[in-house]
């Protein structure tokens, strides 16, 4: 009796370990057994994948078997996809083909699930249509007060970001009103602002490349988005490679693992090689430890330690301009980018060397003094970042403790600072030993 009971103990204590590990099975919820009958409905075949909770990265989809290098990890038929097809097959299609000037097919796209959304329960895509999010974290969609603490070359992005989907309601208030005869209700309260800005975050977070044919019905933007049910609840590593494309033979698209996974374990894609940035942008998270992340220098902070009088300011500015050298100005785990250290040592250039310029933009060393002087700015400025950085973290901390509402906002772009602070620790360090060296 005892035996068998330490091993019950033996065997909860293993299950709490590996839940606490790898995440806790969520297929038993009602939304989950409702979109797999759904999708097996439109004949996806069950694969190992099963949705979970994990404590990292939040809902995903953990693995019941190992996986090994080349293995097919999911395998979703052409009809579990929600494309353009799929929207000029609907009600919506008539009223799209006879609009002009012809819609986008991002607009056409954001409609349909509008509108499936206003459907509820009549809707044939209600099962996926439950399991997405009901509010999303790209900047967008982020608090005038928490846009304001992100690093200033991604807050003028966030802007561009909000301004984007504004015009996009604005240009597109017609069309929706064109859709009246479909819908009991006022076509405005039903395509109201925050209904297009959560369907534009659906399609930008969530859609997987996939190239359609030209239709005259839409306008000439790329048509090359596919909303994929269960394949999007797939987290993002930048540690992992897989193959991904739609198969012309099987008509299903498939996603090929180039990295191994251990049973029970959460299953990545990896959706680029992007900065920390570009993630928050386009999906609205931070990866922990990305190795493509960087810090990025605007040109004010570049122009901090340069006196105003140099006779030649404006000329060297010119010159980095037209070689676009004032974008893209990177401090990366590395240390400082090769970009970086170029328009420092082409604005370091003394009166006498200024004729130089063009060596210095192909990397040659011009003197001593400038490679010197670009190290000693180069790491001033690296110190002036972690500064504002460790400035914007006691903002947050202190703003997390009145604004509640805002918590997982601020969490965000806590993150996000966090990930900058070690990235520019790491550079400061390197500068140093660089300056030692010299």
């Amino acid at each position: 009796m005892k035996k068998s009971r330490g091993r019950t103990d033996r065997k909860r204590r293993k299950k709490h370990l590996q839940s606490s590990m790898d995440g806790v099975n969520c297929s038993h919820k009602l939304e989950y057994i409702k979109l797999k009958k759904w999708l097996k409905d439109r004949g996806f075949e069950d694969s190992n994948l099963r949705p979970a909770q994990f404590c990292d990265t939040g809902r995903g989809l953990m693995t019941t078997k190992a996986l090994q290098v080349r293995d097919l990890i999911i395998s979703l038929p052409e009809k579990c996809l929600l494309t353009t097809g799929t929207v000029l097959s609907s009600c919506l299609g008539e009223y799209i083909m006879k609009w002009k000037p012809p819609v986008s097919p991002l607009i056409a796209l954001c409609t349909f699930l509008i509108a499936e959304n206003h459907a509820g329960e009549k809707s044939l895509w209600k099962p996926y249509l439950d399991v997405l999010p009901k509010t999303y974290t790209c900047p967008v969609c982020l608090e005038p007060d928490v846009v304001s603490l992100l690093p200033e070359p991604l807050r003028k992005k966030a802007q561009e970001q909000r301004t984007t989907v504004h015009e996009l309601y604005m240009s597109s208030k017609a069309f929706f009103s064109s859709l009246q005869p479909l819908f009991a209700e006022n076509t405005g309260t039903i395509f109201n602002y925050s209904a297009v800005e959560w369907a534009w975050c659906t399609v930008n977070t969530r859609t997987i490349y996939m190239k359609h044919s030209q239709r005259e019905c839409f306008s000439l933007e790329p048509d090359v988005y596919a909303l994929a049910p269960y394949l999007d609840l797939l987290n993002h590593s930048p540690n992992v490679q897989v193959k991904a494309a739609f198969n012309e033979q099987t008509r299903n698209y498939e996603i090929w693992t180039n990295s191994q996974c251990k049973k029970y374990e959460e299953v990545f894609i990896c959706y680029g090689p992007h900065d920390n940035q570009r993630l928050l942008l386009e999906y609205g998270f931070v990866a922990i430890d990305n190795p493509h992340s960087s810090v990025y220098v605007s040109s004010d902070t570049l122009l901090r330690y340069f006196p105003p009088l140099d006779k030649q300011r404006n000329a060297k500015l010119s010159i980095l301009k037209d070689h676009d050298f004032l974008e893209n100005l990177t401090f990366g785990w590395d240390g400082p980018s090769w970009r970086l250290l170029t328009a420092l040592k082409l604005l370091s250039l003394g009166a006498d060397e200024f004729t130089c310029w063009r060596r210095t933009l192909l990397g040659d060393v011009i003197s001593a003094r400038n490679e010197q002087q670009t190290l000693n700015i180069t790491a001033k400025i690296c110190h002036f970042l972690i500064e504002e950085t460790q400035r914007v973290l006691l903002q947050i901390s202190q703003l997390k403790r009145k604004k509640e509402n805002l918590k997982n906002h601020l969490a965000l772009v806590e993150a996000l600072c966090l990930e900058d602070l070690k990235i520019l620790q790491k550079s400061a360090e390197i500068l140093c030993n660089l300056n030692m060296a010299t």
